[in-house]
């Protein structure tokens, strides 16, 4: 039986890491995932990670030849291979990602930011593609971005362009704390996190009967609040409308920087549809400049949550080693 070439496409989660295997065509021969915030060290992470890539390796049943491992992370720097000072995860500082996967690996390791890897999963294989410019908005446990212009992805001077989910849209020490350290980031209002603390606070300030009262913040999750949403939980459905529209706002100041094509939202909370997407186009069209008006879709991603990600950074090994002529 012929080797199977593949990369390893990995996505990692301030709550779980996804990995897959994709061949050139990106077609993914097998995923599986372990749970990012149980290991506090990342030198015990990444062993884990890589004992589990091997066992799945093993039962495909097929003979794969891994040819490297792409890595999509938040504050993921593809210029030295390290995450910095993530907000959302359970590891603080600069962690030099890439050497630790070198000590259980020969084969090329590339990081990137978890969002690049999403708006290169989009570009190849999803909506975005023919597209030179575009957005991705991940909304995860965190919220991050991607962006292309004129058909490259954007890294800035040392790797970290296009973090918009720590830009400030509330400032003044009253307002809320992020995991960066500073308050009022963006992220800290528009994601799953951002939502469950925005439910919490329309509870302590008004007394509407909501389902949700009965749930600890522990117990709360954006399903649960979706599915309240659904139901037509007033909280619930003034907590997306909130959402949305801190979204909006943000993404109109997006187009004035970039002028996209399209703007596409990708995980999680991306996944409420109309009661996240009606808000944020309604309020973003409200705050364009008259130029830009009408002219940008915003759009869901046309990859699965679990894929988009895996295999945009799979795509970078793929593309690296036909730079090299592999």
């Amino acid at each position: 039986m012929d080797k199977v070439k593949t990369v390893v496409g990995i996505d990692i989660g301030g709550t779980n890491t996804i990995f897959g295997f994709v061949d050139r065509s990106g077609n993914i021969l097998a995923e599986d995932q372990i749970m990012t915030a149980h290991y506090d060290e990342p030198e015990v992470y990444v062993a884990a990670l890589y004992e589990k890539i091997m066992i799945t390796a093993q039962k495909t049943g097929r003979e794969l030849e891994i040819l490297g491992f792409g890595i999509g992370a938040p504050m993921g720097n593809i210029n030295k291979g390290t995450i910095e000072y993530p907000a959302d995860m359970p590891w603080k500082g600069i962690i030099p990602l890439a050497d630790i996967f070198a000590r259980h690996t020969t084969l090329p390791v590339i990081v990137t930011n978890d969002a690049n890897a999403a708006a290169v999963g989009e570009m190849i294989y999803g909506g975005a593609k023919g597209m030179k410019n575009f957005v991705v908005i991940t909304l995860g446990t965190g919220l991050g971005s991607g962006f292309v212009v004129d058909g490259k992805l954007v890294y800035g001077h040392d790797g970290f362009a296009g973090e918009i989910g720590h830009t400030v849209i509330r400032p003044g020490a009253s307002n809320r704390d992020c995991g960066c350290g500073r308050k009022g980031c963006l992220e800290t209002y528009v994601s799953a996190t951002g939502l469950k603390r925005t439910v919490l606070k329309i509870m302590a300030d008004r007394l509407d009967d909501s389902e949700l009262r009965k749930h600890s913040f522990e117990e709360l999750n954006s399903v649960m609040i979706y599915e309240a949403a659904r139901r037509g939980d007033p909280v619930a459905l003034e907590a997306f409308e909130h959402t949305g529209a801190m979204l909006g706002f943000k993404l109109a100041d997006v187009v004035a920087h970039t002028n996209p094509e399209a703007i596409f939202l990708f995980g999680g909370l991306a996944l409420a549809k109309e009661l996240i997407f009606e808000p944020a186009k309604k309020h973003m069209e409200e705050n364009l400049l008259y130029i830009y008006r009408d002219k940008v879709k915003l759009l869901p991603s046309e990859l699965s949550t679990q894929n988009a990600a895996v295999l945009g950074a799979s795509s970078l090994v793929w593309s690296s080693l036909e730079a090299d002529g592999a």
